[in-house]
């Protein structure tokens, strides 16, 4: 497949090549689906509307490199450990995901798509420790089964979304660490309408559900790419407190993915369709 064989090249060719062609690639990937730029844009609308059509334009050209560092990075990983990891991705925080260890009851890594999430849960594995990260199977099996060999190559185990609540509880009362992407839209089923760049947005409430539930400790993390390091950086942030509340412990994490995006905007998936779904009589907004 095309797609096998394109990540087969970005791993075997030098790594400014590999740059060069993952950047071209995503190029043709925003000039192939042209809606992808429109949603980003209408999301950026929302978000900074005080910024004009030429910047939103540049932060969307950044998602577009954003992945195409992510795509260079994964093809990699069979070539990256313990030795040389240092050169893609460095630590920030790291206290407190041990801190977050020592209370005994799990760690709740709350995530998003924002830098590079595949790479900090390989790296934290090859240097720190190995991590339980849930996943949803992607449409093509091909590539999916390659992702997910990637994504075990470090000592990673994988929770599949379908089997989450008891698999995640199980793994917490060992107090082992769980790696979770909750940004995303969701059905009114699963979740609560948050405010969200000042809009309303409806965030997966199982999250903190499992939190309450467990007693784990929830801290936020996230690689950032560093442009002066030319690599990354993964931050683990302080505890965020549960209340019991569903909705608003998960306003409380989602402030907190919406203050680092800020700090990263060109980082984020915004071609996402992230305020898909609406409050009850809201016209849709994509």
């Amino acid at each position: 497949m095309i797609a096998l064989a394109f990540i087969w090249t970005l791993r075997v060719c030098p790594l400014g090549a590999a740059d060069a062609l993952a950047r071209a690639a995503t190029r043709l990937l925003d000039t192939a689906i042209p809606r992808l730029r429109r949603v980003g844009l209408t999301n950026l609308s929302f978000a900074f509307p005080q910024l004009d059509i030429a910047r939103h334009n540049q932060i969307i050209d950044g998602v577009f490199r954003s992945i195409a560092r992510m795509l260079v990075a994964m093809a990699r990983f069979p070539l990256l450990n313990r030795a040389n990891i240092s050169e893609w991705i460095g630590y920030e925080g790291l206290d407190n995901y041990f801190e977050a260890k020592r209370a005994g009851r799990g760690v709740l890594v709350a995530t998003a798509h924002l830098g590079n999430w595949e790479l900090s849960a390989f790296a934290h594995a090859l240097i720190t420790e190995p991590m339980n990260v849930m996943v949803r199977p992607l449409d093509n099996p091909y590539i999916d089964r390659l992702v997910e060999e990637r994504r075990t190559l470090s000592g990673n185990c994988l929770i599949y979304k379908k089997d989450a609540a008891r698999a995640v509880l199980k793994v917490l009362d060992n107090n082992e660490a769980v790696g979770i992407l909750i940004d995303q839209n969701t059905s009114t089923s699963e979740g609560v309408f948050i405010k969200f760049f000042g809009k309303l947005a409806c965030a997966g409430s199982a999250f903190v559900k499992l939190a309450h539930r467990s007693g784990a400790a929830v801290i936020p993390g996230f690689a950032l790419w560093n442009e002066d390091g030319r690599r990354y950086v993964l931050r683990f942030y302080p505890r965020i407190p549960m209340s019991g509340d569903v909705e608003a412990d998960t306003q409380r994490i989602h402030s907190v993915i919406e203050q680092i995006i800020r700090e990263a905007p060109d980082q984020w998936m915004w071609i996402h369709r992230r305020w898909k779904t609406r409050p009850t009589g809201e016209p849709p907004l994509y």
